[in-house]
């Protein structure tokens, strides 16, 4: 009998080509383009070629309005789509790094390294082999005149802040102190925080465990632990136990916001009124004994809320319903904390997902804005005099934050505002009252406000 091992079996598994990862790549990107989510699209990506995959998408995008002007210059004569992404990709990877010396690149590719695969990538596809010499001869020529051609782009805004127009004139007329720097914190990747799950330790000793195994942190609010490198989350120490999870230092505000200053809430009635995934509905649960309810619209999104409350080891009770339509859910017994986490653009993370910005239109402000506003009005009636309501969203935009809910408190005489940390600028940007982080990446854009309901 033949025991020899088969020569499959014996060969090394070989990394994916940078071709074969640029195929996938420019597909992730026309995609975006076509209004998908990568949220959507990655997991349809085979998992040995997700994390290469999404790295080079997330860089593309976070360089596509570049890339898309000097395309625009390099072809006058839009190609088909998909070569259109392909060059875009390549674009991306050949362009400087935002804020860096001229000359250099954040890509780990040589330039012709890069031109070569990308040709090998158009010619591997029967619906773009004839592309193969023009793609070749765009991103050469883009090669020799690469000081010329972007200078020919410098005063275009979208090429110049990578976002889209509309999105940088809101954010001058929002932040006009801030507006520049917020744009080059949403071009860099956000740092990986942890939140320690006080039930189970406490922050120093996880902060020891995690330094045992070369992964040195920075404690960061309550709870949180900022890691010096991302890892896999099947590497942290007692991750699958429910030690820790994953969950931005600004996202770990709505928990100690909602019970601050409320040693009597335990055990009381608190709703998380849009709670999928999970995060704020597990943190509210490790730092009080509360009788809660998580609701959200999509039943699948609600599976994800108790899977993650099972791997922390709470509980809550957990409904697919929507919050705007309380007859269709609630029993009729007033909350004594409310904790609104509203749709909003998502205009703070764009760090972490860097299609947001291009999926994202202008209308999409002021249509959102009123979806907030329903929510706000339909959750108010349902809070106890003496309660308070979080209102929460992971937008920059002031319509989605301070405007909303100024325009609230005008609306309702029994509404009063409880010190808050209002708005929150991603990365560095500035010092918001309340919350003053020195960590290095910082937080994600958000805004934050308790208002309590007056007693009668």
């Amino acid at each position: 009998m033949n025991t020899s091992a088969s020569p499959d079996a014996a060969a090394p598994r070989l990394a994916p080509s940078l071709a074969t990862q640029l195929h996938h790549t420019a597909r992730c990107v026309l995609a975006v383009e076509q209004g998908h989510s990568l949220s959507e699209i990655l997991p349809q990506v085979a998992a040995g070629l997700r994390p290469g995959v999404q790295a080079l998408t997330f860089h593309v995008l976070r360089r596509l309005g570049t890339a898309r002007a000097l395309v625009a210059r390099l072809a006058p004569r839009k190609p088909d789509p998909a070569v259109q992404a392909m060059l875009c990709c390549a674009v991306a990877l050949l362009v400087d790094e935002p804020g860096t010396e001229p000359g250099t690149t954040a890509a780990p590719y040589l330039p012709h390294t890069v031109v070569n695969q990308a040709v090998e990538a158009v010619q591997q596809q029967r619906s773009t082999q004839r592309a193969a010499a023009f793609v070749n001869a765009c991103l050469r020529r883009l090669l020799r005149e690469r000081d010329v051609l972007m200078l020919s782009v410098s005063a275009d805004v979208e090429a110049r802040w990578n976002h889209p127009r509309w999105w940088v004139e809101l954010l001058q007329r929002d932040h006009p102190d801030h507006w520049e720097a917020i744009l080059q914190a949403n071009n860099r990747p956000g740092p990986m925080t942890l939140r320690v799950n006080r039930r189970m330790t406490d922050v120093a000793s996880y902060q020891q465990a995690l330094l045992a195994l070369d992964m040195p942190t920075r404690v960061v609010g309550d709870d949180g632990l900022v890691l010096e490198t991302p890892q896999p989350v099947d590497r942290l120490p007692g991750f699958a136990s429910g030690l820790c999870s994953v969950q931005d230092a600004a996202a770990q505000l709505a928990a100690p916001l909602l019970l601050a200053g409320r040693d009597g809430l335990v055990g009381a009635r608190v709703l998380d009124a849009c709670a999928a995934p999970g995060g704020k509905t597990a943190h509210l649960l490790e730092r009080a004994d509360l009788d809660l309810l998580a609701l959200d619209m999509d039943p699948k999104r609600c599976t994800r809320v108790t899977d993650t409350l099972q791997r922390l080891r709470l509980h809550a009770e957990v409904r697919a319903a929507d919050a705007a339509h309380p007859a269709d859910w609630w029993d009729g017994r007033p909350f004594d904390a409310i904790l609104l986490d509203a749709p909003c653009t998502a205009s703070g993370i764009v760090r972490r997902h860097p299609d947001v910005r291009w999926l994202r239109r202008a209308s999409d402000v002021a249509q959102l804005a009123a979806v907030q506003q329903q929510l706000l009005e339909a959750l108010w009636p349902l809070l106890k005099p003496g309660g308070g309501l979080v209102y929460a969203t992971c937008s920059v935009f002031r319509a989605e934050g301070s405007g909303q809910v100024a325009s609230f408190l005008e609306r309702h005489t029994d509404a009063v505002l409880w010190p808050s940390p209002g708005h929150l600028l991603p990365g560095n940007v500035g010092d918001p009252a309340g919350f003053h982080d020195n960590e290095p990446g910082g937080h994600d854009g958000f805004f934050y406000a308790r208002i309590d309901k007056a007693l009668a």
